[in-house]
């Protein structure tokens, strides 16, 4: 099959079945020979324990190769994947496991403390990912299928398992692969369900547009059990033959810069928040010396300058990659202008869950400031405005990458997908002629002013988060009409320029005066709430908005 994913996963394994293929961070490797023998005991595992094709089968675990492993193995098979972020509290996966109908769980050991197996009755087993073991079953099948798992491989296999052996299930390009649910900014969690077709086309389109060859090495470190990290980190770079390194514990920028300057990764996969930080923590304070201030104003001295911040800034992520490709949120206005004056090849794309997950994306040679790419490959997309380039409008697209609805919801499928077949974003913005699209916020978090005007928050908060020790912010609206800016001051930093608890207060009150400057008069900032936590956040690390509604 021309388009088929599956196929593209067999194709790969064959190919590059010696090479190096999934490593846990200081931790062990799997060769894609050693994927392919994991991946026929969970076959096994499966037909012996009574799995049919389409069931649905949930993952829920930190990042690991044997989470690959695992999901590889479910969509190989034939089942419904449903992967599930480890880091939901145990109610979330109870409900995720029991919505989805999933007939067996497959867990991390650090998940499995959490759970309570009696809250999810409808499962037949749940099982250890990394070498299977049984934790709760409620079938005589699966415990025999478990005991005599290497008695069965071998009977199969009898003259070792080799690479002639490797066939997997043919799909259709509208069955269902993965069901993945969104916990989104705006709203509680919908199982989005996700065809082959959809997968299909994403990696097709990052095979097609994005330069690796077989060998080549990246850093997984955002969460699979989500579809950018899913389909870029791991999915696209398999059926390459690459060598992917799984950062298995929670990322902090320390570890990342680690295992960058180690691994060397040939493309970098990344959501804005981890770029900002590293530069704004160990690039901006060594330009903003008054020294630094007037050299980067000389020109030829300024030039010299910007190559070596660029060269430093390639070195912090291994100082071996093509492009670093940034998506899941809007890119701090201040920080993107600094890349680009120094030249630095990065690029901004755009998606949701829904489109599994790729809406627009642009090389970064091409790439154009402050947009987030053209459609890609398939799919179409159009601002509904009467001035597309100009008015801004909500984005909605339709093409192959789309969604078939969400899982036993038809009336939020029927508000998101209108009756000509167009799936509506929620985000607006504008498109120029060359099909370039900028985002100027999300139509439900637009806040109207008190005489009608349009006010975009994520506007307001892109040049607070700028100022004097702000790590993140939210703008609300209280009920009286005024704007108020909810702040999670970077504490360490004031604590680090002698600030105590009164006078971060008073810096925060000093920023809204300041701020309130370059805002027009119905954006106002009328009052400050400081929070001393960070702010919730999904698995792109966007805010959880609709948890931030009022000032308490």
């Amino acid at each position: 099959m021309d388009n088929s994913f599956i196929a593209l996963i067999e194709e790969s394994i064959k190919k590059n079945w010696d090479l190096d293929a999934l490593t846990d961070y200081k931790g062990a490797t799997l060769q894609y020979k050693d994927v392919a023998r994991k991946i026929e005991k969970i076959h096994i595992i499966l037909e012996e324990s009574g799995v049919q094709k389409g069931d649905k089968i949930a993952i829920c675990g930190r990042n690991s190769s044997h989470w690959g492993v695992t999901f590889l193995a479910i969509l190989t098979y034939g089942g419904v994947a449903v992967p599930i972020l480890h880091e939901f509290k145990a109610d979330n996966v109870h409900n995720i496991v029991n919505h989805s109908e999933a007939k067996l769980l497959f867990v991390g050991d650090m998940v499995w403390e959490n759970l309570n197996e009696n809250a999810m009755p409808n499962l037949e087993g749940i099982l250890l990912m990394n070498d299977f073991t049984i934790l709760v079953s409620r079938s005589e099948k699966l415990d025999y299928a478990r005991a005599h798992l290497n008695e069965m491989f071998g009977k199969k296999f009898p003259r070792n398992f080799r690479r002639q052996h490797v066939e997997y299930h043919k799909e259709a390009p509208d069955e269902l692969a993965v069901l993945n649910y969104t916990s989104g900014t705006t709203s509680y969690s919908k199982g989005v369900m996700l065809p082959y077709r959809a997968v299909w086309s994403n990696i097709r389109f990052a095979l097609d547009v994005l330069p690796l060859k077989p060998g080549n090495r990246l850093v997984s470190m955002l969460p699979m059990a989500h579809m950018y990290g899913l389909a870029f980190e791991f999915l696209y770079p398999l059926c390459f033959g690459c060598h992917i390194y799984f950062l298995t514990r929670t990322p902090s920028p320390k570890i990342i810069l680690q295992a960058f300057a180690e691994v060397k990764p040939e493309l970098v996969i990344a959501v804005p928040l981890i770029i900002e930080k590293i530069i704004k923590k160990n690039v901006l304070p060594k330009l903003e010396t008054p020294t630094m201030k007037f050299l980067l104003k000389v020109p030829i001295v300024s030039d010299k300058i910007k190559e070596k911040v660029r060269e430093q800034i390639m070195q912090a992520f291994g100082g071996n990659f093509y492009e670093i490709v940034v998506g899941g949120a809007a890119f701090n206005q201040e920080i993107e202008q600094f890349m680009r004056s120094i030249n630095f090849p990065y690029t901004v794309g755009y998606g949701m869950t829904e489109c599994a997950p790729l809406i627009a994306y642009e090389d970064w040679k091409e790439f154009k400031q402050a947009s987030c790419g053209k459609p890609v490959h398939r799919m179409e997309v159009k601002i509904l405005s009467p001035d597309p380039q100009n008015i801004v409008g909500e984005i909605v697209c339709k093409g192959d990458n789309m969604m078939l609805g969400y899982y036993k919801n038809p009336e939020a499928t029927a508000e998101a997908i209108d009756k000509d077949g167009w799936l509506h974003t929620g985000d607006l913005g504008v498109m120029d002629t060359e099909g370039n699209i900028t985002i100027k916020g999300r139509s439900k978090n637009m806040i109207l002013g008190s005489s009608g005007q349009n006010i975009y928050p994520e506007e307001i908060e892109d040049k607070l988060n700028n100022m004097p020790f702000v790590s993140e912010s939210i703008i609300i609206q209280q009920a009286d009409g005024k704007l108020a800016a909810l702040i999670y001051p970077d504490f360490d930093d004031a604590f680090a320029h002698g600030l105590d608890d009164k006078a971060v207060e008073n810096a925060m009150e000093e920023n809204r005066v300041n701020l309130n400057t370059e805002l027009p008069a119905y954006e106002q900032i009328a009052r400050i709430k400081i929070y001393h936590e960070e702010f919730e956040k999904t698995p792109k690390k966007s805010i959880k908005r609709f948890l931030y509604q009022e000032v308490r």
